[in-house]
């Protein structure tokens, strides 16, 4: 199928830029003895390898190769019904009023000064960098259905990796259509090297895709529809963010949110086959958007679990014998910006570098003291300013390939 689309206003010499580059005190038995081994295990090659350069299987192994978003370009996305049915309501003035501008510049350098502290911390700590093409989001751009800016380069978001193929994700903004093309150089080059390379079909993103409906409902009434699993997006056509998604081996966990409709989520289930099991999950969030602020599985059998958005599926968790850990409110203070998220970013948002490693907000004591008290190593990196882009340590990178092998947790 091709897809067709004008690009009116479009200089596309100066949008694609690509760079030069280069709470509980105790874990269970159980978990301890996963501890013991992967930090045995961690330095022996007598784990399978694939010959793709992009293999992963959860969200946990060892890091050996991710992909760590761009600052540089980020652009406020034009104010619409489906960013409104993800953000709260006191921050729609400021997309409206600066909807297809750059953010703020100094605070978009502060973002991206903590974005390279961050590889450079991941380096130390053994990891490839990889990192995506610079873009100006902010060049306007028009299909047969839509006109809009774009907003920034957040590799969780739009990509994910099982097994050995990477998936673009089709998004459920319009502000992030072409978001891809900051990645396609690396995509390429992960594709002759071997990796399996799928795009998910293209949304038209026209007005049938959102309910124009949702937002006259009160925030207390929007919460009742998404327990019925009703939120903006319709079911006109296919369409998810990457980030909706948890891995865990052959469990694969989804949420319907403002962004990921039940159409997406059956095109990953019939997309990935038999060899894969996707569960749906379901949250009290009336701006459900990514589910790694509300449910992050840190470990085989572990997972950070937001205390404030309980999970309604959480007993099969629990019988299934896995630890549900609830973080620590979070510490960020009240003036700080965050066009986006919530606070809980800052507290549930973390990147795991293996079972006994994590990358945390130098800021959140208590949450390095919770996982302290886990027995996991904290790696403490500041990030507040990339957090009022949209993003945590989760949200900012795309883990391309963790040392590890298919298994069962469930």
């Amino acid at each position: 199928m091709m897809l067709r689309f004008c690009l009116r206003e479009v200089n596309m010499s100066r949008i694609f830029k690509p760079i030069s580059l280069r709470t509980s005190t105790n874990v269970s038995t159980a978990f301890r003895g996963f501890l013991h081994r992967s930090s045995t295990i961690a330095n022996v090659s007598n784990i399978p390898s694939s010959t793709s350069p992009v293999c992963s299987y959860n969200e946990w192994d060892h890091l050996e190769e991710v992909i760590v978003g761009r600052a540089e370009g980020a652009t406020v996305p034009p104010l619409t019904v489906g960013i409104k049915g993800s953000t709260v309501e006191e921050n729609w003035n400021f997309f409206s009023k600066y909807g297809g501008r750059n953010f703020p510049l100094d605070h978009v350098n502060k973002a991206r000064a903590e974005l390279d502290e961050f590889c450079s911390v991941l380096r130390r700590e053994g990891v490839t960098v990889r990192r995506p093409d610079i873009v100006d989001f902010s060049v306007k751009y028009t299909t047969p259905d839509f006109t809009s800016t774009g907003q920034v380069a957040m590799p969780r978001d739009l990509l994910i990796v099982i097994g050995d193929e990477i998936i673009e994700s089709p998004m459920g903004w319009r502000s992030r259509f072409f978001e891809y093309r900051a990645y396609r150089s690396l995509l390429k080059e992960y594709f002759n090297g071997g990796a399996k390379w799928t795009a998910a079909p293209k949304p038209q993103m026209s007005d049938e895709l959102y309910d124009e409906e949702y937002m006259k409902y009160s925030v207390e009434e929007r919460q009742k529809l998404a327990t019925q699993g009703r939120f903006v997006t319709t079911e006109f056509e296919p369409c998810f963010d990457a980030a909706d998604f948890m891995r865990a081996g052959k469990d694969i966990f989804v949420q319907r949110s403002q962004v990921t409709n039940n159409m997406g989520i059956e095109w990953m289930r019939r997309h990935l086959g038999d060899k894969y099991n996707i569960h749906v999950l379901s949250f009290g969030d009336p701006n459900a958007m990514h589910i790694d602020g509300t449910f992050n599985i840190i470990g085989p059998g572990l997972v950070l679990a937001n205390p404030i958005r309980p999970c309604n599926q959480i007993e099969m968790f629990k019988k299934a014998g896995w630890k549900i850990v609830h973080p620590p409110k979070p510490m960020i203070p009240d003036d700080h910006p965050l066009w986006f998220t919530s606070k809980w970013l800052s507290t549930m948002n973390v990147l795991m570098l293996d079972p006994t490693r994590v990358v945390v907000d130098k800021n959140e004591k208590s949450t390095i003291e919770m996982f302290e008290k886990l027995g996991i190593k904290t790696i403490p990196v500041s990030i507040r300013f990339a957090n009022s882009l949209g993003g945590g340590f989760h949200c900012w990178t795309c883990d391309i390939r963790r040392r590890g092998k298919l298994e069962s947790y469930l």
